[in-house]
């Protein structure tokens, strides 16, 4: 069995938009593409880098995709860009015949139907980077079974968000979580079963609490 394992970096209110360059996604006049440059030390390079020494394939939108292709096979001496050129990019895209970086693979028509079956078959796990709109068709089918997230200390107001409205509930468990020299919550968890409920709320309420039910309805 294959896990999908989303690695995210996201702001305090849950922006995920364009984090490595003001050119790598503007889209609705976002102003801030860049805005995890300045955080960066080397407890987040040692935990990234733990991250991809571990068997994994690639699993990207088309514009995540895009941006990947058109910087890593272009540098020389990083250990990192060799990891991604050798392993297998599986793309969600509408244009199967012009993914040109060297072992790409579409998902075809039904990308949720693919997954699905990528999960039951032996193979290094799956692991979603960026990727703002097929992340939200993963959450929305509940497909994800690690989130892997490098929270920043800052507020971007607006932009694509990791959680959208068609996220479906679900329990997560914290398996780790460090912090960086900078303020950044480096945090795992893993899918937990169910959301459960509970009451906080006296087992006779007072006669307060009852009209303000009553509003409620």
């Amino acid at each position: 069995m294959r896990k999908i394992i989303a690695a995210t970096f996201v702001s305090l209110d849950g922006v995920m938009q364009a984090p490595g360059g003001p050119e790598e996604d503007p889209a609705g006049g976002f102003k801030f593409g860049g805005w995890t440059f300045h955080y960066w030390d080397d407890a987040m390079g040692a935990v990234m880098g733990e991250t991809f020494s571990k068997p994994y394939a690639l699993l990207l939108g088309r514009k995540t995709y895009d941006i990947f292709a058109a910087h890593w096979p272009h540098q020389k001496d990083d250990p990192i860009a060799e990891s991604f050129n050798a392993v297998t990019k599986y793309v969600a895209t509408h244009r199967p015949d012009s993914l040109s970086w060297q072992n790409s693979q579409p998902l075809g028509p039904d990308v949720v139907a693919t997954l699905r079956k990528l999960k039951t078959e032996d193979g290094p796990d799956l692991l979603l980077q960026g990727s703002s709109d097929l992340i939200q068709t993963l959450l929305a089918h509940d497909l994800i079974d690690e989130i892997s997230l490098l929270i920043f200390p800052l507020v971007l107001g607006k932009g694509k968000r990791l959680f959208g409205e068609g996220t479906m509930p679900a329990a997560f468990k914290l398996t780790r979580s460090q912090t960086s020299s900078t303020g950044v919550i480096m945090a795992s968890y893993e899918r937990s079963g169910e959301i459960k409920t509970g009451s906080f709320a006296q087992e006779q309420p007072s006669d307060a609490e009852v009209e303000r039910r009553k509003d409620l309805k």
